[in-house]
């Protein structure tokens, strides 16, 4: 089995009935987002209070939300970004012990194992490059990647799909699988990945509220892909991708 598979597999009967949780052995729970690099460049989002977006009705979004692939090229704004990260990771609540966090989706025992990268083309007030959503500071932090500038292509690492290259920002959203098997051990597949569906609708449906346009990919190699965010493919894994823009009328 490759290495960046070991985390993402079915368990079998054994392990599952032998396994006794981290949890239940009173390790100390792992940190709910990564550390921030010393020295990284942080870009301040617009406080969640503050935001003015996303009047649309639920209703309207939930009719209109679908797979947008043809993008305009006006910048997001500062306030939309903000806007689609609270939406897709954005805290509610913690924990006094930094145990757990209530988010703006759902995670099985609140463990939010997912982790989101930005790859930034056209955003007001940002530089281009890639970044990582802090959610407990609610800030961008630059990402030092060496891979990111040798693949600065994503569309190739997502097999020539060429609308990557038109999104004014693309979701990248990893996981550290240790979050949730931390809680629930080697059966920890299934509420991983459906964290990261649910996160992916959330940023469909903020888009659709704000004439912005998302299409979730899967088809990326995972290596290449890996090695643009400067994460080691087992202790961290990268699963989604998100191009985000204003979308097109015909989109």
């Amino acid at each position: 089995m490759d290495a960046n598979r070991k985390h993402l597999r079915n368990p079998s009967p054994d392990e599952l009935q032998n396994h006794e949780s981290d949890q239940r052995r009173g390790i100390v729970a792992p940190p709910l987002e990564k550390p921030i690099e010393p020295g990284a460049r942080l870009v301040p989002l617009v406080p969640v209070d503050q935001l003015e977006l996303g009047q649309m009705p639920l209703r309207d979004a939930i009719r209109k939300r679908e797979s947008r692939r043809a993008f305009s090229d006006e910048a997001l704004s500062l306030e939309e970004l903000s806007y689609l990260l609270w939406a897709t990771q954005g805290i509610r609540k913690i924990h006094p012990q930094r145990v757990w966090a209530m988010r703006t989706v759902p995670s099985g025992g609140c463990r939010h194992p997912m982790e989101t990268y930005l790859w930034v083309r056209n955003v007001d007030g940002v530089s281009p490059g890639l970044y990582r959503y802090a959610p407990l500071e609610h800030v961008l932090a630059a990402v030092n990647a060496p891979g990111a500038g040798a693949l600065s292509d994503l569309a190739e690492i997502c097999y020539e799909q060429t609308f990557v290259d038109k999104a004014a920002v693309t979701f990248i959203w990893t996981t550290i699988p240790y979050r949730t098997e931390w809680r629930y051990g080697p059966d920890s597949l299934k509420d991983i990945l459906l964290s990261c569906g649910h996160i992916c609708q959330n940023l469909y449906l903020a888009c659709e509220s704000i004439g912005a346009g998302t299409c979730a990919i899967v088809a990326y190699n995972q290596d290449s892909l890996d090695q643009f965010l400067g994460i080691d493919g087992v202790d961290e894994i990268s699963l989604y991708v998100a191009p985000v823009g204003k979308a097109l009328a015909s989109g």
